[in-house]
């Protein structure tokens, strides 16, 4: 079902994770939730049903043009598209002394150089009459960075360097550009649950962080209450902290609660 009287938010990544998380949490505050995804249609359609205005989408992130013409065609026939949250992105292994090219070129475009493409679009095409949000979902590691996973933290702080300077040129001064920086919330790679358990709780408040946290916070940023061009940190603390690795290694290597 589709309520177009209601204002629109797209998630990127929206089938799984914390995309799914975040697209539940828009759809029970009265959204009509717009699911993106590459692979995942079956999932997406599920999730699609649970919710009371909803449709899917696929696209391709790593090719830019597709994505900015996704853009276009929602802006097209979304009168009140008011909420654009930048989610998906890849997490793929490469190391401090060894930079793969081909794992950092995915990176940069997935997770920095189409985000920044899709909100500039965004701005130059949504219609929506009340203030209009773009949501980049960061890294805690921006602020606390580790050695690991070294071409995504690096595209995460190409992305997070957008915000800012997207907030200085907005098309309405209504308009609000932020960052949304998760810290571990999730299992990854092939962790297991007792590691999950372990590395989750590796913040200043021995917790684990859940996804209805950041759902919440993406709620909270969408209604504009921050300056715009600020970043929202949700990780229990964890980007207080100076941590030599990432928490999945940290786990493995006997770093205990």
């Amino acid at each position: 079902m589709v309520d177009r009287s209601k204002p629109a938010v797209l998630v990127t990544g929206g089938a799984k994770r914390l995309g799914a998380a975040i697209a539940r949490a828009f759809g029970a505050a009265g959204w009509h939730v717009v699911i993106h995804y590459r692979r995942s249609a079956e999932t997406a359609e599920c999730l699609a049903a649970e919710l009371d205005s909803s449709e899917t989408i696929a696209c391709d992130l790593s090719d830019g043009d597709a994505a900015v013409a996704m853009v276009e065609e929602l802006a097209g026939r979304l009168s009140n598209w008011r909420v654009l949250i930048n989610n998906a992105s890849l997490f793929e292994r490469d190391d401090v002394t060894t930079l793969d090219p081909a794992t950092n070129r995915r990176a940069m475009k997935v997770n920095a150089v189409t985000p920044a493409r899709m909100a500039q679009a965004f701005l130059a095409r949504s219609r929506a009459t009340e203030g209009r949000r773009v949501i980049q979902v960061t890294d805690q590691k921006l602020a606390n960075p580790n050695p690991d996973f070294f071409s995504y933290t690096m595209s995460k702080h190409a992305l997070a360097a957008t915000v800012p300077m997207l907030a200085m040129a907005p098309a309405r001064e209504s308009d609000r550009i932020y960052a949304l920086a998760p810290g571990a919330i999730l299992p990854s790679h092939d962790q297991t649950e007792d590691e999950t358990q372990v590395s989750h709780r590796l913040n200043l408040l021995r917790r684990k962080t859940g996804p209805d946290e950041i759902a919440d916070a993406a709620l909270f940023l969408a209604e504009g209450h921050l300056a715009s061009g600020q970043t929202l940190f949700i990780d229990s603390g964890q980007h207080l902290l100076s941590q030599p690795r990432d928490v999945i290694y940290l786990a493995r290597e006997g770093e205990r609660l």
